[in-house]
């Protein structure tokens, strides 16, 4: 993740957040012409880049989910994880629960760098169309790289692969606390800072930002687990 977050192409638009500022506009699209999706989709060595440095920082985030999450996983049979890289954290999931059949969904250019692990399917696709059906989706450091409208109908496609009367939702993502002085606060801030240097529209979201967000998308229950990392678990339920 240190060798991702300095890479020249990602440190760059860091140096047009004033530009922005005046001028309105996307960093990275100000920095290097479009956004950063579409950089790794056509570029070998940033796309690697990315899938290591997200996969790292996974084994480190993985390791207190499933620790803390355990009564969660134990319920499900199947797990879909959208806009999972390269399979890391659905690896984990099923080596710690052999009972869930996995599935590891993300675009073509990151499948295709895929890890072949027993028990989980890679499958291809795109979230803002279809999404592969499953009892739970998982979500880790997705909706943070969008804006709301967008997370709506991430969130819009995540209900329509699970059954209403058993599907749950599973989010790994920051939840701000404004006034916060713990541990893990201003990590979350910063990451706040590394979405507005790196994405389009994405940022990091307080408790009342992902309420307003779940029920938009027709989630109308949730719950917070707070783990010894700076994410936390979100898990919401489609009735």
């Amino acid at each position: 993740m240190f060798l991702f977050q300095t890479n020249p192409i990602l440190m760059a638009p860091w140096h047009y957040f004033s530009n922005c500022i005046k001028e309105g506009g996307i960093a990275f699209k100000k920095a290097h012409g479009c956004e950063i999706f579409e950089m790794a989709s056509k570029d070998d060595e940033l796309n690697n880049n990315f899938n290591n440095g997200m996969n790292s920082m996974t084994k480190c985030i993985m390791r207190e989910v499933i620790k803390e999450y355990k009564d969660g996983f134990n319920s499900i049979t199947s797990l879909v994880d959208v806009g999972g890289g390269i399979g890391g954290a659905m690896f984990e999931i099923v080596k710690a629960y052999p009972h869930i059949k996995g599935i590891n969904f993300d675009l073509p250019h990151v499948v295709l760098r895929a890890q072949k692990f027993e028990g989980v399917d890679h499958v291809e696709g795109d979230m803002f169309e279809a999404i592969p059906h499953a009892d739970a989706v998982f979500l880790k450091w997705v909706l943070h790289d969008w804006g709301d409208e967008d997370c709506v109908k991430i969130l819009k496609s995540c209900r329509k692969a699970m059954p209403k009367k058993i599907g749950k939702l599973i989010i790994v993502d920051a939840v701000l606390k404004l006034e916060g002085e713990g541990l893990f606060d201003d990590i979350r801030f910063i990451t706040d800072l590394v979405m507005i240097a790196h994405s389009s529209s994405g940022k990091e979201r307080s408790e009342d930002e992902w309420n307003k967000l779940l029920k938009e998308a027709g989630f109308p229950r949730y719950n917070i687990i707070e783990i010894s990392a700076w994410p936390s678990i979100i898990e919401a339920y489609p009735q």
